[in-house]
């Protein structure tokens, strides 16, 4: 049995604000079936038929770390949740981030930078020295940067309005540091993976964001066309390689 697909209870720790509408969850619970940074979870929203995945920021043999923001209602009544509260999730889902020796470069933008997190711990874990370059829309909307910081000397911001670090975006700074031939990991909106893409000169892992039913392969729901056939986001992916992707068509 596939034990990613039983309902699992987990017990929120803490739940504070980031920003306006970002907020970090620590739950504990059992963790085991988390393998690899990029996973997510699947968290089941009273009285909603779909659940929620969230990527996974951090996590060790007790406890799990989530980054999220308020999208709806069903991620406004996460904020609300205090110390003690109870959630049922499905954990452990998708494939996640293969730590390379020979891939140093992190790129993450917005919401996707949370399980970019736990791939540079991972990274730095096993001795590989990360690049860590981050955008976000402005000043007020970046997080987690002590915390990459303290994880690597080479972090970079861009933000699109200039109040703080480069001006523009992630492929600006790219550009400007000299760094689009090295292999990376890439995690953001779906238009800027396929600016990435684009000016990069070699290879990367993705990680995709798509609307899922089930999230954990039953559905067919978030499957996209890829050159090796289609690929469902919650199950071989969400990580797929930047030279399987039909950027026309997705």
């Amino acid at each position: 049995m596939d034990r990613t697909n039983i309902k699992q209870k987990y017990e929120v720790v803490s739940n504070r604000k980031l920003s306006s509408d970002l907020y970090e969850m620590t739950l504990s619970g059992d963790t085991s079936m988390i393998a690899k940074p990029g996973q997510f979870i699947n968290i089941t929203i009273p009285n909603h038929f779909l659940k929620r995945p969230i990527s996974i920021a951090d996590w060790d043999d007790e406890k799990m770390v989530i980054i999220y923001r308020i999208a709806g209602k069903g991620t406004k009544w996460l904020s609300l949740l205090t110390s003690g509260d109870k959630l049922e999730c499905l954990s452990g889902l998708g494939n996640g981030f293969t730590v390379e020796n020979n891939r140093r470069l992190i790129i993450g933008g917005g919401a996707g930078v949370p399980p970019l997190y736990g791939l540079a711990k991972r990274m730095v874990t096993a001795g590989i020295k990360p690049i860590v370059i981050l955008g976000f829309r402005n000043a007020d909307e970046i997080f987690y940067l002590a915390e990459f910081k303290a994880l690597s000397d080479e972090v970079y911001v861009a933000t699109d309005d200039g109040s703080f670090g480069q001006k523009g975006t992630v492929c600006d700074l790219l550009t400007v540091r000299g760094l689009t031939d090295i292999p990376y990991y890439a995690c953001g909106p779906l238009a800027m993976l396929k600016s990435v893409c684009h000016i990069s000169q070699t290879n990367g892992q993705l990680s995709l964001e798509e609307r899922m039913g089930c999230g954990f392969g039953a559905c067919m729901g978030c499957s996209i066309k890829t050159k090796n056939g289609p690929k469902r986001i919650c199950k071989e992916g969400p990580v797929l390689s930047s030279e399987e992707l039909l950027w026309d068509v997705i």
